[in-house]
């Protein structure tokens, strides 16, 4: 068995996280102080997934802040990074706004700040 050590980023207590690891699998979880905990050392030891968070160019030169809808394999990060990279949107940009449709498996992309104002 092969024994993971990980640090849950799931809450700001920052548990040291043990995970027993057979199989392609988590046997065990210690350390975890909350439920979460667990749930993340598990999916983190399977496929870990991150929230990606970067800026676009809009078509007028502004830079608009976005990020992934869901979180992301991280095997598949350099290719969403590849199509966030040709996203140019268009006029006004609410918080919230679906930019890119399907950008990963299970995640759009969208804006997480209000370019309107700043226009």
């Amino acid at each position: 068995m092969e024994i993971k050590t990980l640090t849950c980023i799931e809450c700001p207590m920052g548990c040291t996280l043990e995970a027993g690891v057979e199989g392609g699998k988590a046997v065990y979880v210690k350390g975890n102080s909350c439920p979460r905990g667990r749930m993340y050392a598990e999916n983190e030891v399977i496929c870990p997934r991150r929230v990606v968070t970067s800026t676009v160019r809009a078509a007028d030169g502004r830079m608009i802040p976005v990020k992934t809808s869901a979180p992301v394999k991280k095997s598949e990060m350099f290719e969403v990074m590849k199509k966030i990279a040709a996203v140019r949107p268009e006029g006004d940009v609410r918080l919230g706004q679906v930019l890119a449709e399907g950008i990963a498996e299970g995640a759009d992309l969208v804006a997480s700040d209000d370019s309107a104002a700043r226009s």
